[in-house]
């Protein structure tokens, strides 16, 4: 493992501005990703900038809706009580990302930025655009049947592993980054990049900016998030979907719908959403969802099963969520 200096800081500005200013510096909070790349060589920090006593981990209800701030651990997001009445889709997230020691220590703005969890990437004897441009993707030909059905390009294969940001995208939730000059605030549909030809840019963020917290929007909708994956106790998604409906005399009014474990950002099934507006709710109407959702799938050599994986976690979880509508 690389040395480094550590420095733990009381003030967002000079986080910020030290960061800003030096290249090789990196923020770190709950560490419980950052360290392990850290210690595979896979990341390196000449020096880690400890942001855990910044006033960043309150939970606010307003009157547009729920902000988390960025610092705030996974285990008190997953337990708030309004959370898990308002938002059940976030705590539910939450509660299958991780052992519960993770949660105790890992961040909300930290579990979005996580990084990939292909093992190739995760390798660096592999060849990998994703840790350095223009060398290959060994996934491509590798074993890939944790990789990506949608969104993926011939330079990088690999999914996004947060089960937060999915139930987040289907929330419509947006992120609020402070830099050394201003705040912006970005959506989180628009914060994750494809891969395309530059793999190793995942999201918007800019050197030197810092995720402070995350607002999602208040809503009628009720929601569910269903994970499916090989291990119950601890493991990443081989699919994930988050989906929430308005729901009014039984017929659905507007639905969002995120995969997770399938691409390389939480994808959005948006004609599978259309699909449902002005239907009623039935196993007809979630099957005719689920066949649209899987329209633009594209199997890796491995994970053709995820297709049929996808329809029926669908199925399923549309299902759970009309019973409690």
């Amino acid at each position: 493992m690389q040395p480094f200096s550590y420095t733990k800081v009381t003030s967002q500005e000079v986080a910020i501005a030290t960061v800003n200013q030096d290249k090789t510096a990196a923020f770190i909070a709950g560490g419980t990703d950052l360290l392990g790349l850290m210690k595979d060589g896979v990341q390196t920090a000449n020096i880690l900038i400890d942001i855990n006593s910044l006033p960043l981990a309150d939970i606010e209800f307003q009157t547009t809706g729920i902000r988390i701030g960025a610092v705030s651990r996974m285990t008190d997001v997953a337990f708030h009580p309004q959370i898990q009445e308002c938002y059940p889709v976030i705590s539910q997230a939450l509660l299958q990302s991780s052992s519960p020691q993770l949660r105790n220590m890992a961040t909300v703005g930290g579990n979005l930025l996580q990084r990939v969890r292909c093992s190739y990437f995760r390798d660096p004897v592999f060849p990998c655009n994703k840790r350095t441009p223009g060398i290959g993707c060994s996934a491509i030909t590798g074993y890939n049947r944790m990789h990506a059905i949608f969104g993926a390009s011939e330079h990088c294969i690999a999914v996004h592993p947060s089960d937060l940001a999915v139930a987040l995208a289907a929330l419509d939730a947006v992120i609020c980054i402070q830099g050394a000059e201003k705040e912006r605030r970005i959506s989180i549909h628009d914060f994750y990049l494809l891969p395309g030809e530059t793999p190793e840019k995942e999201t918007l963020l800019q050197p030197g900016e810092l995720i402070v917290a995350i607002e999602v929007p208040n809503s009628a909708y009720k929601s569910h998030y269903l994970k499916v994956r090989d291990r119950a106790s601890y493991e990443f998604a081989l699919v994930s979907v988050a989906v929430a409906l308005d729901v009014e005399r039984d017929m659905i009014k507007s639905a969002r719908i995120a995969f997770g474990g399938v691409a390389p950002k939480p994808w959005r099934a948006r004609d599978a959403e259309k699909l449902l507006q002005g239907k009623p709710i039935n196993e007809a109407t979630f099957r005719d969802a689920a066949a649209v959702a899987i329209k633009e799938a594209k199997p890796q050599t491995d994970n053709e099963f995820k297709i049929e994986l996808v329809k029926r976690a669908l199925i399923r979880a549309l299902s759970v969520v009309a019973k409690e509508s």
